[in-house]
């Protein structure tokens, strides 16, 4: 039986339904358990409101994060909004503790700003002009935030402080591969507005500290994950003008085969691309043999050792690096380091 997964809702939506909730006390001195808003694609979302407290000057409320059944780390999560009226007919955004403040260009908006991206500003300002209320300050806050915000990439694309308030619509959707792949590219995005056109790709953190060891700027360091062929794609819309692939071999050596999804349920070629390289550098057939046999490229690479044949890593590197420049119709140079477990560099063709 095919199983349906639970959608939930944003960050953004929880705040919007918390302005909603405020706005209502403000308005009718009602007390309300539970508000409806309509997302940015027309969806109606009906959101618990867990509590309304009147603090100094305004109205504080308090919303539960829900998830559904995406993966998402502030599921569960207390997002708080306090409403106060100000004059004037705007809403000022108020980034309160949790939430980040945006300290690198590139980004949605500009630094300095609140970490609440545009979508949940428009969403509350579609709730707020429910009522005639005029001018407004809105400041959210993820006590949470600060520790959550360790786990994401928020250190790394400059929002400083806490986690950002987002969503496109207010409907969170379980997280599909797309939307995964999508939340990558703002790094090069960020990289690009620093004034960096020569990036570092790593797949993980093996690639990460290798590349900071060898002395990379921290800001030309892309997370990649598994989707390097998409994350190449996206540099070249960009005009970057070289990328160097800095990461394990077995992560890597995937590109030399031409393979550009490299988790390994979609493609993993890793043993028989070293066999074939290992072989055409002259290993006998034997020893060939045992490289397919072997479980891992780690295990492979010690053969490799025993038989003197670690040029072979020069030949895959340059292979990696050639077949990425074809991959982007030669838009950008490309170089490769590779890389083991113990953060040794096998190979490179830079």
């Amino acid at each position: 039986m095919k199983k349906f997964l639970r959608g939930g809702y944003t960050t953004g939506a929880c705040a919007a339904a918390g302005v909603k909730a405020a706005l209502i006390f403000m308005t009718t001195g009602a007390n309300v358990d539970g508000v409806e808003i309509i997302a940015l694609d027309g969806t109606p979302l009906k959101i618990p409101i867990k509590n309304v407290e009147k603090i100094s000057g305004g109205v504080r409320v308090e919303v539960i994060k829900f998830s559904g059944d995406d993966p998402d780390i502030t599921n569960g999560a207390s997002v708080f909004t306090t409403v106060r009226k100000i004059f004037g007919g705007e809403i000022i955004f108020k980034a309160g503790i949790g939430v980040g403040k945006i300290t690198k260009a590139g980004l949605q908006l500009p630094v300095g700003e609140p970490a609440i991206n545009p979508g949940p500003r428009r969403l509350i300002q579609n709730v707020a002009a429910e009522f005639e209320i005029g001018g407004l300050e809105v400041e959210i806050s993820i006590p949470d935030g600060v520790e959550l915000a360790k786990k994401t990439l928020n250190p790394i694309l400059g929002v400083e402080g806490g986690l950002s308030i987002i969503g496109s619509t207010g409907v969170l959707r379980p997280m599909s591969e797309e939307a995964f792949k999508n939340s990558l590219v703002p790094q090069i995005d960020v990289a690009k507005a620093a004034g960096f056109d020569e990036l570092i790709f790593v797949p993980g953190k093996i690639g990460e500290t290798i590349a900071k060891k060898l002395g990379f700027p921290d800001g030309a360091i892309i997370q990649t994950s598994n989707f390097i062929g998409f994350m190449l794609e996206a540099a070249a819309e960009r005009d970057i003008k070289k990328i160097i692939l800095c990461g394990h071999l077995g992560k890597l050596i995937k590109v030399a085969a031409g393979i550009f999804h490299t988790h390994n349920r979609v493609a993993d070629a890793r043993s028989e691309t070293l066999a074939a390289y290992s072989a055409a550098e002259g290993l006998k057939s034997s020893e060939v043999q045992k490289i397919l046999d072997a479980n891992t490229t780690e295990d492979a690479a010690q053969i490799i050792s025993a038989n003197g044949l670690e040029r072979v890593y020069k030949k895959i590197a340059a292979r990696a690096s050639r077949r990425a420049e074809r991959y982007v119709f030669g838009k950008f140079k490309v170089n490769t380091i590779l890389v083991d477990y113990a953060g040794n560099i096998l190979g490179s063709n830079r």
